[in-house]
């Protein structure tokens, strides 16, 4: 059980945690953050302070959000980084990312997500798609090539189509089991979320868009007659320029849009 145990913590399965000791990998991603003395910069779960140290040092500053009490208050109390840190102790999950940022500025956020709660956690970002500069995460590899995904790839879904509407999405570093300890079972890498303007965003309501998703990536064999069947006809999808005989993923992030758009004006015709 040792190999759990990482600067006298033990990793805590329930938290996802796996803490990043590579200094080579820390080095690229902090690169890759970029931070400079005058960003507001936010951590989500800083752990063991892996990423936090090098980036304080950069930016003289930054807030962290942290659900585990003992490294929440590991962190309030270091030698060094204290005075450079807010610290809040409470679930990026639930968190108002708006209640951090002063209005003339954006924040930029980063962190080594855990990955058993990444997915619905990026969802919860994108809500403060507008408050956000750019992002970074370190997530599973597997996550990271769906959320980058063109259509026609079968790592193309749900995640691709929503990161896309609110967000151009690159991955920049690839990272293996051996720089964190405990080592996951996958590989990992770091992705590069910069959230689109707001007059680049189609004007649809997430949620509609989302539920459109959730339709279509449900069952991914079905084709287009088959899986959208509760919410649109054959010919609904026909003169919306959708062929009701393509699968899913044959559709770019644009004929979703163009989907979620009738969809909601629909609703509101009712």
């Amino acid at each position: 059980m040792t190999d759990n145990v990482h600067q006298g913590h033990r990793a805590r399965k329930r938290f996802g945690q796996n803490f990043l000791h590579d200094p080579h990998v820390i080095d690229r991603i902090v690169k890759a953050i970029a931070p400079k003395p005058h960003d507001f910069l936010v951590e989500i779960g800083p752990g063991l302070g892996a990423l936090t140290e090098p980036v304080a040092e950069k930016s003289g500053h930054l807030t962290v959000i942290e659900l585990d009490r003992d490294l929440a208050q590991r962190l309030q109390q270091h030698p060094t980084l204290a005075d450079k840190l807010t610290v809040h102790q409470a679930d990026a999950m639930k968190f108002d990312f708006a209640s951090l940022v002063p209005t003339d500025k954006k924040m930029k956020v980063f962190g080594n997500l855990p990955y058993n709660i990444s997915t619905p956690l990026l969802f919860h970002l994108f809500q403060y798609a507008d408050q956000i500069e750019n992002m970074h995460f370190m997530l599973q590899k597997e996550v990271v090539m769906r959320m980058s995904a063109s259509h026609g790839s079968k790592a193309f879904g749900r995640l691709s189509v929503m990161t896309q509407f609110f967000c151009h999405a690159m991955p920049v570093v690839e990272v293996g089991p051996g720089a964190f300890k405990p080592a996951p079972k996958v590989d990992s890498a770091v992705v590069r979320l910069i959230p689109r303007p707001v007059s680049e965003r189609p004007d649809v309501p997430a949620e509609v868009l989302n539920r459109v998703c959730l339709e279509a990536f449900n069952q991914r064999r079905k084709t287009l007659r088959n899986c959208f069947s509760n919410i649109a006809t054959a010919e609904d999808l026909e003169q919306l320029g959708l062929n009701p005989g393509l699968r899913p993923e044959q559709l770019a992030v644009e004929d979703f849009v163009r989907l979620a758009q009738w969809l909601h004006q629909q609703e509101i015709n009712k």
